[in-house]
């Protein structure tokens, strides 16, 4: 039976070969983006653990068995910006000729040297030194190597001192030994992704991206599916035995997997390459990050042909039955509203988390991935019955013969007009969930565009660490020379320039703990400059702030109505005071602001780099895994969006093909060509638009849901953006049912129906 089986499938005239090709494809398609969704877990870890040396002061992210160095390594590190990216620089000491070195270099810089990633060497070469080079002043001892590098274009740089300058730096700490564990393993490192993180990221996006693929393939091994039935049922009516009609199935399904896994297998090294340097989490990968181990060659090379000749075996269950109730073809029995239970318990499932979030992270992933499993299950499952429902209200309503066919065929068999639209079904739920969190995070958590003070006023922060009364914010930086503030002021573009200083008269005010701390000091006439942060009484030199005023702004609003309380300070005492902060008020020019920046780090070496209030507030949210998030949601959108299309059209090709000879009788009889075009663009549009609404709501129901159990956040509404790619992907998907049309006129002559 299975060189019989391998010779329909094979020799089985131009049908078969159609049929073998497109399951093929959807094989080959479905298998090239299970292999990127590998390759990508692989990737993200590998990238992952180039983190480590960052962590070596995290004594957690220590490999075991290291031996620390007897010459420990000063070292700091800090967030520098350019032009709207991040700067990773470590500024390094060596205490002695067997201090630790970090990956990537050959040795440890010298005072006035420095090592620079090749990105940022790059950037070295064409961006103006008043605007980047002239925070590292020395020359450039060599190119950072890739395994300290998470991703090609990383911008680090590492930056040698000498031991007595940079051990009194703040945040300065001693390294011993260099870290080598991955932050995928460890709880406590700050540089890198913790592992619960990535699962959750790499599940919803793997589940996302496979459900479409699924029913793609599904939808193409049933290309031609009534005649394939009637076939086999024919081959048991003449004498061949259950066993033998699956043997059959099973070879035609196997072969046409077999070389969808072996083109998938191509298309994904030949991709490879250009897929690496797409951000999917916000950095590109090197082609060899995606790599797949031997368990996923075997899991994909074995489990996918297998996976198709169980299909197949299911599929058949009618034939192995009663062959009778295939050559009969019977109506089946119309769903029931049980079906409508596994998206309701979704519903309820991610409900019941709303003010119960579970504490560890797994438990959240579990919780949050069955609750949305459910649900995209459930509109499968729920679709047949929501397509009944639509085609007896439109039957209800049908004045025209195309309706009135349209409808009752849709309610005869609601199951095979719902597959034809499951996969964008699905698209449309994912685009709307992953729409509907990324619009709300960044709408929270981001500074609001409108917002110029935040994005135009630079923060140097000089202090150490901060005490509650009695104690006092320790400060690093000494009074700032006139020359200094005079060199500011004359950059053109600088507004104003306003210095916190620390507080002797020991002033108290309230940041939201449950103790006052010691307030800052500012000059009003300074604090007049800086527009956005408050006012001092009218007649007072100096006024009680907060501390840390340029951070706890409260973002997309003026603090201008806010009166600080003056303080009995004289402006000649103000002025020979240390300061903790200096802000710089620019016109927001790109140019001004490096300038001030570069000028800033160049007075107030080891200090840390200055930042605008709006990069302090992006660092802080991190912004770089919003941006991976908003990264793998547009990846969603799309791929989803264009299997689903695919899925449709091949939905929309194999009914016209199964129906050809009814639609041949409806021609004979009278019913005229545009009739019939008629029916076939309402059978398909009819539940696509009816239950694109359902998907819709319930991918925002669920955002919402997520979003309150998790960040108790309230779903925000997407932008236009979100609006037009949904009406863009309904207008694409009634143009695939348009573009089948012609077909109908080929296969329905008066042949057809005597060939039949």
């Amino acid at each position: 039976m299975i060189s019989f089986g391998l010779r329909l499938t094979l020799r089985g005239g131009r049908e078969a070969a159609v049929r073998l090709v497109v399951t093929a494809a959807a094989v080959a398609l479905g298998v090239g983006l299970l292999l990127v969704t590998l390759a990508g877990i692989n990737g993200v870890n590998t990238q992952n653990a180039r983190y480590a040396w960052l962590n070596s002061a995290v004594p957690e992210a220590m490999a075991a068995g290291v031996q620390p160095s007897p010459d420990p390594l000063w070292g700091t590190l800090d967030t520098d910006h350019y032009h709207g990216k991040s700067i990773t620089r470590v500024d390094v000491a060596a205490t002695g000729p067997r201090s630790p070195v970090p990956p990537g270099i050959p040795r440890l810089p010298g005072p006035g040297q420095y090592y620079a990633s090749p990105a940022l060497t790059a950037l070295l070469r064409t961006a103006p030194a008043a605007e980047l080079g002239a925070r590292y002043p020395g020359s450039q001892a060599g190119t950072i190597g890739r395994s300290a590098l998470p991703a090609p274009n990383s911008l680090v740089v590492i930056v040698g001192h000498t031991a007595a300058e940079l051990s009194h730096a703040p945040g300065a700490v001693r390294v011993t030994a260099i870290a080598a564990k991955t932050p995928s393993k460890c709880s406590q490192c700050q540089v890198g992704t913790n592992a619960n993180g990535i699962d959750l990221i790499l599940s919803v996006t793997s589940a996302a991206l496979l459900f479409p693929v699924l029913i793609f393939i599904g939808t193409a091994t049933r290309l031609a599916a009534a005649r394939r039935e009637q076939r086999f049922a024919a081959m048991r009516l003449v004498g061949a035995t259950p066993r033998q009609v699956s043997v059959v199935s099973a070879v035609e399904s196997t072969v046409a997997a077999v070389a969808g896994t072996a083109v998938g297998f191509g298309l994904f090294f030949l991709f490879r390459t250009p897929l690496a340097a797409l951000p999917f989490t916000g950095d590109p990968f090197y082609p060899s990050d995606l790599s797949l181990g031997l368990t996923d060659v075997l899991l994909v090379a074995l489990g996918v042909p297998l996976a198709a000749a169980v299909a197949a075996r299911i599929a058949l269950r009618r034939v192995r039955i009663s062959p009778l109730g295939v050559s009969r073809r019977a109506t089946p029995r119309a769903p029931r509203a049980y079906r409508l239970i596994p998206l309701a318990a979704g519903i309820g499932e991610l409900t019941y988390f709303v003010g119960r979030r579970p504490d560890s992270t797994n438990g959240q992933t579990w919780a949050y991935l069955t609750g949305i499993f459910l649900m995209m299950g459930g509109l499968v499952i729920a679709g047949p019955w929501l397509t009944m429902t639509g085609s007896r209200v439109l039957a209800r309503r049908a004045n025209r013969p195309a309706t009135l066919i349209a409808a009752r065929r849709l309610s005869d068999d609601p199951r095979t007009a719902f597959r034809a639209i499951s996969g964008l079904v699905l698209a449309l739920f994912v685009t709307s969930t992953a729409v509907g969190v990324i619009t709300t995070f960044v709408a929270e958590r981001s500074v609001p565009s409108g917002d110029t003070t935040a994005k135009n006023t630079l923060v140097t922060d000089f202090t150490d660490g901060w005490t509650e009364v009695p104690g006092m914010p320790r400060a690093t930086a000494a009074p700032v020379p006139d020359s200094v503030l005079n060199t500011l002021r004359s950059m053109r573009g600088v507004q104003g320039v306003t210095l916190i200083h620390t507080n002797p008269l020991r002033t108290t005010v309230w940041l939201g703990g449950p103790r006052p701390v010691v307030a800052g000091l500012v000059s009003c006439r300074q604090l007049a400059e800086v527009p956005g942060f408050g006012h001092c009484p009218a007649g007072a030199d100096a006024a009680s702030v907060s501390p840390l005023l340029g951070y706890e702004r409260d973002f997309g609003t003026s603090l201008d109505t806010k009166g600080w309380p003056a303080a009995a300070i004289s402006s000649e005492r103000l002025r020979g005071l240390p300061i903790q902060m200096i802000m710089v008020a620019t016109n927001g020019s790109t140019s001004v602001i490096e300038q001030v920046r570069t000028a800033l780090v160049a007075a107030f070496p080891n200090q840390g780099s200055p930042g605008t209030l709006s990069e302090h507030r992006a660092d802080a949210e991190g912004a770089k895994l919003l941006n991976g998030y908003k990264q793998l949601a547009n990846v969603v959108i799309l791929v989803s969006l264009c299997i689903a299309g695919c899925s449709l059209a091949v939905s929309v090709v194999a009914g016209l093909n199964d129906r050809k000879r009814p639609f041949s009788l409806l021609r004979l009889t009278g019913v005229q060509l545009g009739t019939l075009r008629r029916v076939v663009v309402l059978e398909t549009a009819v539940p696509l638009l009816v239950i694109a609404v359902v998907a819709i709501g319930s991918g925002f129901l669920a955002a919402q849901l997520f979003l309150k159990s998790q960040l108790e956040y309230s779903l925000r509404p997407p932008g236009t953006a979100y609006y037009v790619t949904v009406v863009a992907g309904l207008a694409v998907s009634l143009g695939v049912i348009a573009s089948t049309l012609p077909l109908l006129k080929r296969i329905t002559g008066p042949e057809t129906a005597r060939n039949e």
